[in-house]
């Protein structure tokens, strides 16, 4: 996996596939390599050029423990498509990747040919606030929760009923978050400082790119209705929901996320 420096710090990522350009950004806390599991298959499948990237705070991207700002992400992300070509590219995130992809159409959208923002937002939830406020109090106190505990309440506030009642299905979820346990990185700490922010909505009322949100129906992170606001202050943008899948809805239900990215690129 290549490791480059840009914006300041070494980034790494990772680049399948030929043909026209589309950068995935992943969430708080999570490397590039989840997206590969599903979108990028599907995405490669349909002539793209993918390409995964782990955020600063995400080794072997630089920790960046002392700190980042969201103009931090979104200009390693601008920089990365430069570095790939200029682009424009087709850029996709998802929860805090939907951020970054949402003031990257803002302020540099020569470099953004298409956006799709998953589990979107442009306003803080007190919920989702007041989780990562005391994530951040779990890594300054030094506290790892026990992992069986720390894989079931990861599984509630990230899945949806429908897994949760299948059993097969959800030990299966509950195996893995047990593997990857609590603690929390210093990286991961920075970027949970960016999950502080002031309501952006009238700002994003301000993207001329082609837009697609797609919200899902049963999560409890990030809930739909503040993607539905995000689609709504769009000029000319798209909203769809996705039913039966929680925060993770493109590990949940990936064919249906990635049937939405084929046909959105395909429209322009």
């Amino acid at each position: 996996m290549p490791v480059v420096e840009l914006n300041g710090i070494r980034l790494s990522y990772q680049v399948t596939g030929t043909g026209e350009l589309v950068v995935l950004v992943m969430g708080t806390g999570s490397p590039g390599r989840v997206w590969r599991l599903h979108q990028v298959p599907a995405l490669v499948a349909a002539g793209y050029r993918v390409v995964t990237m782990d955020n600063r705070g995400i080794p072997p991207s630089d920790e960046c423990a002392g700190g980042m700002t969201i103009e931090d992400l979104v200009g390693d992300t601008a920089a990365l498509i430069q570095h790939l070509g200029n682009g424009p590219a087709r850029v996709v995130g998802t929860s805090l990747g939907s951020r970054i992809v949402q003031e990257l159409a803002l302020v540099r959208p020569d470099l953004v040919l298409q956006a799709v923002m998953m589990a979107a937002h442009g306003r803080p939830d007190p919920v989702q606030s007041r989780l990562s406020a005391g994530q951040r109090a779990l890594y300054d106190t030094g506290i790892e929760l026990p992992s069986t505990y720390y894989a079931a309440i990861t599984a509630l506030l990230n899945l949806s009923p429908r897994t949760l009642n299948d059993r097969s299905a959800v030990q299966e979820w509950l195996d893995l978050f047990e593997f990857y346990r609590s603690g929390i990185s210093a990286g991961m700490r920075a970027q949970l400082e960016v999950e502080d922010f002031t309501d952006r909505l009238t700002a994003y009322s301000r993207i001329k790119v082609p837009s697609l949100v797609i919200g899902f129906a049963d999560d409890l992170m990030v809930p739909p209705y503040l993607a539905r606001e995000v689609a709504e202050v769009i000029p000319g943008s798209r909203y769809e929901e996705i039913e039966d899948c929680g925060h993770f809805g493109y590990l949940e239900r990936p064919a249906e996320v990635n049937e939405l990215l084929v046909k959105f690129f395909a429209s322009t």
